[in-house]
């Protein structure tokens, strides 16, 4: 075989240098820095839904819409909880006039009426009176038998009782009911206000808003489907909600604590974003089944979460991988 050119294995030796060259500067690039870790977000969503069935008669938001706190959401139909909650409105009318009524005693014309007739009882024991007065002057002469004495007697004697009792009707007339009556109708009175409360409530329920502001993410029912009590209709994700998990070994964790700060990197990014740890596991997520060594420690590894601020959440979308750099 004829020998190789010196020229030649000098070419080669220089490209074996360059791939060496190349390899190393790959190494180098992927090499991890000591504070950086990959991760990924996770979202808490907030499912929406209702305590009471009903068919879904509204949807005022769509999938990926930005909704603000307190904003209509979805409603269902309520037209027998409408109903149930007039009804108990009158209802509660009702008892408070009776209970009105009874505390003001009798009407002001029925007063007037009993008024009127202790003053003709009045006028007729005084008759009375100057009768037996009369009667009493005539006996002594003789002039009228004992039987019509007594007869003009007991007339003015009917008389003054006639007058006594008109006054106490008219004394009576103008109290309100009795103690124990007005306690009955009180609570009458607060058992139809308990009703309206519950009334209302149940109607309320028929249409629910945002708790907070946040993204849709999801709309799980459409108008016109029947919406069992409980089953959720709209999926949402608050900003707040919003949070990065990444793992450290058992090395690194003891110096980790609440309130660090530290900078999140994605993809696509325009730049980091800042965060700050909220949580450090106590437990490892993954134990080898062997009992600890040196050698197994090492695989040891503690979940971390951190939350962004909350003008920085929306940057962020679940399940997106991150690195996350300690400060």
């Amino acid at each position: 075989m004829k020998p190789s050119c010196p020229c030649a294995r000098g070419a080669r030796f220089a490209a074996l240098v360059a791939v060496l060259a190349a390899c190393g500067a790959l190494a180098a690039c992927s090499h991890r820095a000591d504070n950086t870790w990959q991760g990924y977000v996770e979202g808490e969503f907030v499912y929406l839904g209702s305590s009471q069935s009903g068919k879904l008669t509204q949807l005022d938001v769509a999938r990926g819409q930005e909704i603000a706190a307190s904003a209509p959401v979805f409603a269902l139909e309520s037209v027998d909880e409408t109903a149930a909650l007039q009804q108990a409105q009158q209802q509660l009318a009702a008892a408070r006039a009776q209970l009105a009524d009874i505390q003001t005693g009798k009407r002001p014309p029925e007063v007037d009426v009993t008024k009127a007739q202790l003053a003709q009882a009045v006028a007729n024991a005084r008759k009375a009176a100057l009768q037996l007065t009369r009667d009493e002057a005539q006996y002594r002469v003789g002039g009228i038998p004992k039987g019509q004495l007594d007869d003009t007697r007991a007339a003015a004697d009917a008389a003054d009782a006639q007058v006594r009792e008109l006054t106490h009707e008219v004394a009576v007339a103008r109290l309100p009911g009795r103690s124990q009556q007005l306690l009955a109708q009180a609570a009458q009175v607060e058992a139809a206000q308990a009703a309206v409360a519950q009334a209302q409530w149940k109607l309320d329920q028929k249409r629910v808003s945002a708790p907070a502001k946040g993204r849709v993410y999801d709309t799980l029912y459409r108008v016109g489907e029947w919406v069992q009590a409980g089953n959720p209709v709209v999926q949402m994700l608050p900003p707040q909600n919003v949070k990065v998990r990444f793992f450290v070994p058992e090395t690194v964790v003891g110096s980790l604590a609440p309130g660090r700060a530290l900078t999140i990197h994605c993809d696509g990014c325009a730049s980091d974003v800042k965060a700050k740890i909220t949580y450090v596991s106590s437990a490892a997520e993954y134990t080898p089944p062997v009992i600890y060594s040196n050698e197994s420690r090492a695989k040891l590894v503690f979940m971390v979460e951190a939350h962004p601020s909350v003008d920085d959440a929306p940057r962020l979308h679940p399940g997106q991988p991150v690195s996350v750099t300690l400060q």
